[in-house]
């Protein structure tokens, strides 16, 4: 979860000029999901959100939030994190640009881990005819958890 302050006001500014400039509709629908997602102020996924509008007494069709995530993704207001195959997350750019992720491959958990040395030193990496806007590392291992269940189970077996 981050604990930069999320400027919903800022971010829906910022979609209603994307909406402006390529000729679509401000609905209720876009707002509300907009303000959802900074609400939540973590990572998502589409259930997620559809689940957080419900509760807010707000139907939105499935395929209006998958819309919607994809112009959110185009105007660079959010980014899509796809930590394994199955696990697909959503989050605000603002706040992926902050932490990175450490991912457990046995049982998918994803933590976030803000380390600002990493972060320097990413600030000073120049590439070739590219120009990073953020950056966001994704680390794979075992969680602690995971592996005391694997030595746990590997001792039990050689009994």
């Amino acid at each position: 979860m981050t604990s930069n302050p999320i400027d919903t006001e800022k971010i829906n500014k910022a979609f209603a000029e994307y909406l402006a400039l390529k000729g679509l509709r401000k609905t209720t629908e876009r707002t509300k999901i907009v303000e959802c997602i900074c609400r939540l102020q973590s990572h998502f996924d589409v259930e997620t959100l559809q689940t957080k509008l419900e509760e807010d007494n707000f139907h939105v069709s499935t395929a209006s939030i998958y819309n919607t995530l994809e112009l959110l993704m185009n105007a660079c207001i959010i980014v899509r994190h796809q930590f394994s195959t199955q696990l697909i997350k959503y989050e605000l750019k603002s706040a992926a640009a902050h932490h990175h992720h450490v991912v457990c491959t046995h049982c998918g958990a994803v933590r976030e881990v803000k380390n600002d040395k990493v972060m320097r030193v990413m600030k000073d990496v120049k590439i070739t005819k590219f120009t990073m806007e953020y950056c966001s590392m994704y680390i794979y291992g075992i969680c602690s958890k995971c592996k005391f269940r694997l030595k746990h189970n590997h001792k039990t077996k050689e009994k």
